[in-house]
């Protein structure tokens, strides 16, 4: 950790020498550390000190943008010169609005001294009660298990002066036998708020209950689908249709669709960086303050996340979702999505299956099929059963599923109360907030030999 007053200090400096129209320096200091375990054993401890400042220079509407991993005044000096000669070589943006102005931001507390001081043998200590959990079934366990803490900084010509220190624990787990795996995961900003205990027990649980597991043809099933695979849906579709980009191409499932009815009234998706029970995070990366925004409000479609560029475009104020620098042409992206929890308790969520399957997580996802239908493929995985009069019978073969989110999510039975925290795409901003949810319908179209 450099700090607030010596970042604001060092990287003022800098600004105060820019040339160009306007001039924005984004700062992201990063050290984070990774223990990776496999066949029971710790495999790899690895840790990283690194920084990434952008600039971005502006010269009327072009835009350039260069970086470096140095903050060594000649190296920054000699990046921020780079920006400004990059954008005197760029075609004209008709649609960037300049640089934002100074705003306000809710104040969050995203920065836990416990997880930041956590050792590698705090680490070590960890993986092993998780592993000896394994041991009491002679069981394998695999996964990693993560610590990081980040500094964000943001500030332009125009007087933004956005900072904010973050901590994140992130653990996912696999319990193995012969013929059969389990899952579990969890991340939060606080180390004592995660129970790894408890999720190496339901992983275990998991691996002992879909041994040898039967095989079942494809077709459409009732599912209920846990945290994981809904997460894992959630995180193509944040790409493929929440972003503002192809929302304007016309690719997004909610173009031309606006105050259409298009699932469940029961589901509601949305982004919220502001909520605690997230990864909250006050701003984007070019210091908009964050504002909550609607996808889908009882199944009915309401709108998508913007950066200053797309929101331009249409004449609408940006949601405080621009990415770094470098992605700017990505558009924007949620980095905080929650999916509106139920009524009932996830205990009996079960009890009320006649015939279906449940899937813990899926892998290997794909979201370019029909985005306009929001079409999805992919495969479970780590705990698939077969339940049948509200009792788990036997696990499964894991199988391939193709469907509509749209068409799978218009036939909800129930959600869970209960909602867990999923990794997104950088943990360190956002994470995704999720319960299980009971579908009367799922297509899976492809089964496996395992």
């Amino acid at each position: 950790m450099i700090g607030k007053e010596k970042l604001f200090a060092k990287l003022e400096k800098i600004l105060a020498q820019s040339k160009a129209d306007q001039t924005e320096i984004v700062f992201i200091g990063s050290e984070s550390a990774l223990t990776r375990y496999a066949n029971s054993y710790i495999h790899q401890n690895v840790a990283e000190n690194n920084y990434r400042i952008y600039f971005r220079s502006i010269a009327g509407n072009r835009v350039g943008v260069a970086s470096t991993n140095s903050l060594l005044t000649d190296d920054l000096k000699t990046t921020l010169d780079n920006s400004l000669a990059i954008a005197r070589t760029q075609p004209e943006n008709p649609h960037f609005p300049g640089l934002p102005k100074p705003a306000k931001y809710k104040e969050l507390n995203t920065f836990n001294d416990a997880t930041a001081a956590t050792s590698p043998r705090d680490r070590a200590k960890i993986v092993r009660r998780i592993i000896a959990q394994a041991a009491k079934k002679k069981f394998i366990m695999a996964g990693a298990l993560s610590t990081s803490t980040d500094e964000i900084v943001i500030l332009n010509s125009r007087g933004v002066r956005a900072y904010q220190p973050t901590t994140v624990c992130s653990v996912n787990m696999i319990a193995m036998s012969a013929t059969s795996s389990g899952y579990a995961s969890a991340t939060s900003r606080n180390i004592a708020e995660i129970d790894f205990d408890r999720l190496a027990v339901q992983a275990v649980n998991k691996c002992e209950r879909s041994q040898n597991p039967r095989e079942i043809k494809p077709g459409d099933y009732e599912v209920l689908l846990e945290p994981p695979a809904i997460a894992e849906m959630l995180e193509w579709l944040n790409y493929v249709s929440f972003n503002c980009k192809p929302y304007q191409q016309g690719t997004s499932f909610l173009s031309g669709k606006i105050g259409k009815k298009l699932t469940s009234s029961q589901i509601t998706l949305y982004d919220n960086a502001l909520d605690d029970h997230s990864l909250a995070f006050p701003f984007d990366f070019e210091g908009v303050p964050k504002k909550k925004v609607f996808f889908l409000e009882k199944g009915i479609a309401r709108g998508v996340v913007y950066d200053s560029v797309t929101a331009h475009k249409e004449k609408v104020k940006p949601t405080g979702h621009t990415l770094t620098p470098e992605s700017a042409n990505e558009g924007a992206l949620g980095f905080n999505i929650f999916m509106a929890p139920g009524k009932v308790k996830r205990e009996r969520m079960i009890a009320g299956i006649k015939k279906g399957i449940l899937v813990t997580r899926f892998h290997y996802l794909n979201g370019y099929i029909d985005p306009r239908n929001a079409v999805l493929t992919g495969m479970t995985r780590d705990g698939t059963f077969l339940v049948e009069n509200g009792e788990i019978v036997c696990g499964l073969k894991n199988l391939r599923f193709t469907d509509s989110f749209l068409r799978a999510f218009d036939s909800v039975i129930a959600i869970s109360k209960e909602v867990e925290r999923h990794d997104s795409w950088w943990s360190a901003v956002g994470c995704m907030t999720i319960p299980a949810v009971h579908l009367g319908s799922f297509r899976f179209s492809g089964k496996t030999d395992f």
